[in-house]
């Protein structure tokens, strides 16, 4: 793995062009997007808004519902928004982590961001599935981060596949 220095890392990050620098700065964006959403779903489960509006049309949405319910506070004594602030900040850290060409200086990070997107898709449509059953609604916030999740997998996974080749 090639270490690059704090310059020239800051230089590649803002201002080199390629490919997967534009892939990598959307998912980025989408990531902190699908942070914000947590923070947002998080003020609502601890009190410090009273309403949560959905963001979508349609009659399956029912945000408030759904983020006030036993699923959304049944792991780890914590409401799952704020936990979900946390995992799309660590999936932008490691989208953000490396230089231009990691894929072959690093491998192990487009690697790692990939497998972290696809981990946050899946916990997604998991808790999709959860919210559903639970309470016949979903969330509006919770679903367009379901849609940011696999978007995010889409963008990272080019530069994970060429790094997978440029480790073998």
């Amino acid at each position: 793995m090639q270490t690059l220095s704090p310059t020239q890392l800051s230089h590649e990050l803002r201002e080199g062009e390629s490919p997967d620098l534009t892939r990598r700065r959307w998912g980025i964006g989408l990531s902190l997007i699908g942070a914000a959403i947590g923070g947002v779903v998080t003020l609502y489960q601890t009190g410090i808004i009273k309403r949560l509006p959905d963001i979508l049309p349609g009659r399956i949405w029912d945000a408030e519902t759904v983020d006030a319910s036993d699923y959304a506070y049944k792991r780890l004594q914590t409401p799952d928004a704020a936990m979900m602030v946390g995992t799309y900040a660590l999936t932008a850290g490691l989208i953000a982590a490396g230089g231009k060409d990691r894929a072959e200086q690093a491998p192990a990070l487009p690697i790692a961001a990939a497998t972290k997107a696809l981990f946050d898709f899946a916990t997604c449509v998991q808790l999709g599935r959860e919210e559903w059953a639970e309470n016949k609604a979903l969330c509006s916030w919770c679903q367009v981060a379901t849609a940011i999740s696999a978007v995010t997998v889409a963008l990272t996974l080019p530069e994970a596949l060429r790094a997978t080749r440029a480790i073998a």
